[in-house]
């Protein structure tokens, strides 16, 4: 079951909606999927929709409801991914964490008051779930291909739960410099794992479109779904 849901924002700064995932059974835990710039599109909607087969409640927030609320991109289209970046330059990303901040709330609610709460992220989600991992109490967290994370390092040693990150070789947002930077900066970390994904480019992990790339995204997942699986049990 799938549904469209309203979440409060914090310091009542109005609500925002969020696509909501439930599996057939009692989740077993919940994850908040964090978009990409192109928006609660209907590839985030499918990692929704996937992790709700495995058991999982997911919700995924919409992030950019205040500077443009319920926008769907297709990444494939160049004037579409251009809004994209154009939106993630207008992005206030402190505010984005009160609103992943708020959901986690939210999904503990609907897990009953109890239960362990993960995030998954995609590009911008990718750097916010680390972002997420540094400021919040979240159970575990993944980011795919985050973005500007070595910028993000003296945050580090705030984390207290598990982080996996997905590094693409080739990425075309993320240099080999910035990729170094992160293996020096994150490598020794206890709770931090890295995996590299050599000649991979930005995006193989999309659920559909011209980006993905099929081992590569399958051994992500897989991995994913094995961390989640031993974090949040």
């Amino acid at each position: 079951m799938s549904e469209m849901i309203e979440v409060a924002a914090l310091n009542g700064e109005g609500n925002f909606k969020a696509y909501r995932a439930d599996p057939s059974d009692t989740p077993k835990a919940a994850i908040i999927v964090i978009q990409e710039v192109f928006g609660v599109n209907p590839g985030i909607r499918q990692k929704c929709d996937r992790l709700a087969e495995q058991g999982y409640l997911a919700v995924a927030p919409d992030l950019f409801w205040r500077i443009a609320p319920g926008v769907e991109l297709n990444p494939d289209v160049p004037e579409e991914l251009q809004r994209g970046l154009d939106l993630f330059g207008q992005f206030d990303q402190d505010a984005g964490i009160r609103d992943i901040e708020a959901t986690i709330h939210q999904a503990r609610e609907l897990l009953g008051g109890s239960g362990k709460v993960g995030a998954v992220g995609y590009c911008l989600g990718g750097r916010l779930a680390f972002m997420t991992a540094c400021r919040t109490d979240i159970n575990a967290a993944v980011g795919y291909y985050g973005v500007g994370i070595d910028g993000l390092l003296g945050e580090k040693h705030a984390i207290a739960h598990p982080v996996l990150l997905h590094i693409a070789g080739e990425d075309g947002f993320v240099d080999k410099a910035t990729q170094q930077k992160m293996h020096e900066g994150l490598g020794d970390h206890p709770k931090v794992t890295l995996y590299d994904y050599p000649g991979e480019d930005h995006g193989f992990a999309t659920e559909m479109g011209d980006r993905r790339s099929e081992e590569a995204a399958q051994l992500a997942d897989e991995r994913t779904a094995a961390f989640f699986r031993e974090h949040l049990a």
